[in-house]
C-alpha cells in the first residue's frame, strides 16, 4: 500500500481528442498536483480545476512528469479519475441494515462507508465517528457542503450506546464546529423505540435546531429491521409512529412561523406506518432529504396529477408492474387513474418481501427471486414488465440478489422494461410500447 503521502488522483480513462489526449496523458497516470496543488482523489481533481493555462505534475512507471493542459472556459479536460478508496465504518451501530443482511449477496452491500468524501458527493449519511482534524480542514478550506449526517441523538451516552462505539466524538461539538465555518448539514434521526424516541426525539430536535441555519434539516426515519437481525430492537410500530409525528408536529409549526419552512420532517414511511395521511408536497419546502424518503411520495402524487398522455400512446398496450407493499396502494391510484382517464392498462401488483421479511415493504429492496414468485400467475395477456430502476443496480440490470432482467423475462414470458420511477417514466414506456 502507497504511503498516505502518495496517494494521489488516478486516472481511469481519457475522452479522445481531448485537452488531456492531446497532451500526451494516459490511463493509469498518478496526478500529483494541478498549478502545485496536490491532488489526492477526484475532489481535489475537480476543486483545483481552472481554465486556461495548467500544469499538471503526475507519476507514469515510478517517474515524475510535468505536462502543460491548455483548456478554454468550460472546457472539459477529458479525463475520468478513478474512484478512492472508501473510509469504512468503525462503529457497531445497534440497528445497523449491513450486519441485518444474509449471506450471499453481492461483496459491496456488506461495506459500510463512514467517509465525508461520499457524504459531499452522494449525500450518503455518516456520523462523524473516524473524521480526522485534517479531514475537518479540507471540508472547511474546499468548502465541502452540505454534508450529511446521521445524528440519531443529541445525548452523547444514548448516541454512543447506539452507534456502539463508547468512543465517539460528541456530536454536539461536530456540529458546533462546522456551523462555524458555516457548513451547511441534512441531519437524520433513525428513531429506534425504547431508544431515542419520546423526550430524547424532542431534545435532540431542540439540540439540532440551535444550529440552525447551517443544520438546514432534520429527518426522523423509522428504523430498517430484516429478520435476519441479531439485534434485539423493536420495530416501529403504528403507535410509535403516530407518538413521533405528533412530537415532530409543534417544532413544525413554530419553525415554519418563525423561518417559513418546517425543517425537521418526517419520512414517508411514518406516516404510512401511522396510518395517517402524507402532507401536501409544500409541506415539504425544498424537498431537502428526499432520497431518504421524505417527501418522496408526495412528490409522486403531485407530478401524477399533472400527468398528460402524448396522442401517440396506443390504448391497446397492456403493462404489469410491481412495487413494494408500502408504496402499492399510491401506484395503484395512478394505474387506476390512467385507466379511468385515459383509458390505459396498467396493472400493479404488491411484492411481500420474503427475502430480508414482511416489515421491509420498499421497492428498493426487492429481490428478483421474490418478484419472480409473486408474478409466476399472473402475466398472461400483458405486452411488458415494467421494472422500476430503484429495484435495480444503478449501473447494471441486476436485482440485490443479482437475478437479471433476462432471468426475470425467461422467468415470466415477458419483456422487461427498466423504468424511471416517476409517473413519466411509467408513460414514457408506455408509449415506448405503442410504438412496437
Amino acid at each position: 500500500m502507497q504511503p498516505k503521502s502518495m496517494i494521489c488522483a488516478e486516472i481511469e480513462s481519457i475522452f479522445p481528442g481531448s485537452p488531456a489526449d492531446r497532451a500526451g496523458l494516459r490511463p493509469g497516470d498518478r496526478i500529483r498536483s494541478i498549478n502545485t496543488h496536490r491532488t489526492h482523489d477526484a475532489i481535489d481533481f475537480m476543486f483545483f480545476l481552472s481554465s486556461g493555462q495548467l500544469t499538471v505534475e503526475f507519476i507514469r512507471g515510478g517517474s515524475r512528469n510535468r505536462q502543460q493542459i491548455s483548456a478554454g472556459e468550460g472546457e472539459d479536460l477529458g479525463i475520468t479519475i478513478k474512484p478512492f478508496k472508501v473510509k469504512t465504518c468503525r462503529n457497531n451501530c445497534v440497528f445497523c441494515f449491513v450486519k441485518q443482511l444474509p449471506k450471499g449477496l453481492r461483496r459491496p452491500l456488506y461495506v459500510k462507508d463512514e467517509d465525508y468524501r461520499l457524504s459531499f458527493l452522494y449525500g450518503n449519511y455518516m456520523t462523524l465517528s473516524n473524521i480526522e482534524a485534517q479531514d475537518k480542514k479540507r471540508i472547511v478550506e474546499q468548502r465541502l457542503s452540505p454534508l450529511y449526517l446521521s445524528v440519531h441523538s443529541t445525548n452523547r451516552a444514548l448516541r454512543n450506546r447506539m452507534i456502539g462505539n463508547p468512543k465517539a466524538t460528541d456530536i454536539m461539538k461536530e456540529l458546533k464546529f462546522f456551523a462555524s465555518h458555516k457548513i451547511r448539514m441534512h441531519t437524520q434521526i433513525v428513531l429506534c423505540p425504547g431508544y431515542n424516541d419520546g423526550e430524547e426525539l424532542k431534545r435532540t430536535v431542540r439540540d439540532l435546531y440551535k444550529f440552525y441555519p447551517y443544520v438546514s434539516s432534520v429527518a426522523v426515519v423509522p428504523v430498517g429491521l430484516t429478520m435476519h437481525r441479531k439485534q434485539e430492537l423493536s420495530p416501529v410500530t403504528k403507535e410509535d409512529a403516530l407518538r413521533a409525528l405528533r412530537a415532530v408536529e409543534p417544532f413544525q409549526k413554530r419553525f415554519r412561523k418563525k423561518h417559513g419552512e418546517a425543517i425537521v420532517y418526517c419520512s414517508d414511511e411514518m406516516y404510512i406506518k401511522a396510518e395517517v395521511p402524507l402532507p401536501a408536497l409544500k409541506d415539504y419546502d425544498t424537498l431537502p432529504q428526499i432520497e431518504n424518503g421524505v417527501g418522496m411520495v408526495p412528490l409522486f402524487l403531485s407530478q401524477a396529477r399533472k400527468i398528460r398522455l402524448p396522442k401517440t400512446v396506443s390504448r391497446n398496450a397492456k403493462a404489469l408492474t410491481f412495487t413494494g407493499t408500502s408504496f402499492y396502494p399510491f401506484l395503484k391510484r395512478f394505474a387506476d387513474r390512467l385507466a379511468e382517464k385515459e383509458a390505459i392498462t396498467l396493472d400493479v401488483v404488491p411484492v411481500e418481501n420474503r427475502f430480508f421479511g414482511t416489515t421491509v415493504t420498499v421497492a428498493g429492496l426487492l429481490t428478483g427471486r421474490d418478484i419472480i414468485k409473486t408474478l409466476h400467475d399472473n402475466t398472461d395477456s400483458y405486452n411488458a414488465l415494467l421494472v422500476p430502476d430503484v429495484a435495480l443496480k444503478e449501473d447494471e440490470d441486476l436485482f440485490l440478489d443479482d437475478v437479471s432482467l433476462k432471468d426475470l423475462e425467461e422467468a415470466t414470458g415477458l419483456k422487461a422494461v427498466r423504468i424511471e420511477s416517476t409517473p413519466q417514466g411509467v408513460i414514457d414506456a408506455i408509449e415506448g410500447l405503442s410504438a412496437e
